[in-house]
Formats: C-alpha cells, structure tokens, sequence
C-alpha cells in the first residue's frame, strides 16, 4: 500500500458523504439518482457506502445528473472554497502515480485545474468529454504522450497543449523518470 491511501480513503469518503447528501437535496432515491446519470444502482450503493473506488468520469456523471460541479463530490463537506480544493482524486497502478484536484472556477459552467503526476510506465485513460469541453496541459517535469483517438503528441517538460476532448484520449508516461503536469479542464 503506497503512501496515498488515506488520502485515497478519505475522498472515497468525501465523495459518499456528497453524493448521499446531494442526492437527498434533490430529493432523489438511489434508484432515480441511478437511471438519471446511468450509473447502475448497485454501484451507486457502493459508492454512498464508501467502498467503491469510482472512475473520473463516472464522477462527472453523477455531478452532471446531480447538476452539481465535479469538485462538490470529492471536495471535503467542511471545505465549500473552490479556490483551494486539493483533493486527491486518482491513483495509479503505479505508486506515485496521481492526480489531485486543486481548485475549481466558474466559467460557462466551471474550470477545474489539476495536478497531476504519472510514473514511469502509467497510463491514464480518459472517455471522450461532452462536446463544447476543452483541456489545457502543461508539463511541469519529464516528458507526456499525449494520445487523442489515433494521434500521439510528445511534450517536453515547460511545453505544453490545448485540445478539444470531446475525443477519447489519454496521458501516457514512456520517459524513465516522473512526469508531472498541470491540467485545466474547460467545462
């Protein structure tokens, strides 16, 4: 077990707290909260107990059927500043291998800028975005693969790139050493 598992744990936690609260707010069963975002009721179950280690994007659909921002799921129910979230979101297979939401901003509807870090060997795999949805990378250290859909896009560390991402895509660390990379997603 690698040194982010609380951590890890304490968002699983978050994120249960949030949903259960927010899909009470809205005056939602699990069941209604499930057909709404199309993540199945068995997994939502989970999830509200704290026990499911639950993907990005199954986040963005229960935020989306919640209407609520991302960041209102993973962000500690003590802590409502968008500014400063830094909560660990994903972990790798890889130990070392993360990313953390740091802050949160309005836009048409939100910006979200993360930190992200990627060992030797790690992939990332993403679904393609709801169209309109754009990222903004920018490497910090080592070197990113960028693929989107069939197209690889190497950045050097202090490089960086814009990108629709309403195509699949994924960040891909070949270099022998960490990457580490910021990442603006554009909602």
């Amino acid at each position: 077990m690698h040194k982010d598992s609380s951590q890890r744990a304490s968002v699983l936690q978050h994120v249960s707290q949030n949903i259960r609260r927010l899909r009470h707010a809205a005056e939602l069963s699990q069941s209604a909260l499930a057909e709404k975002s199309g993540v199945s009721r068995r997994m939502l179950v989970a999830i509200e107990a704290g026990e499911k280690n639950v993907s990005l994007t199954t986040l963005d659909r229960l935020a989306e059927a919640l209407e609520v921002a991302f960041s209102d799921l993973i962000q500690a129910p003590d802590n409502r500043d968008p500014s400063r979230i830094n909560e660990l979101a994903w972990t790798g297979v890889h130990p070392g291998s993360k990313a953390t939401l740091l802050a949160s901003s309005a836009a048409s509807r939100e910006v979200e800028l993360w930190e992200w870090r990627l060992e030797p060997g790690e992939v990332y795999s993403a679904e393609a975005d709801a169209d309109g949805w754009s990222e903004q990378l920018y490497v910090c250290e080592g070197e990113l693969t960028l693929v989107i859909e069939d197209q690889q896009h190497r950045l050097a560390a202090g490089e960086f790139y814009s990108f629709g991402s309403n195509r699949v895509h994924a960040y891909r660390n070949d270099g022998a050493v960490a990457t580490r990379f910021v990442r603006n997603v554009v909602i």
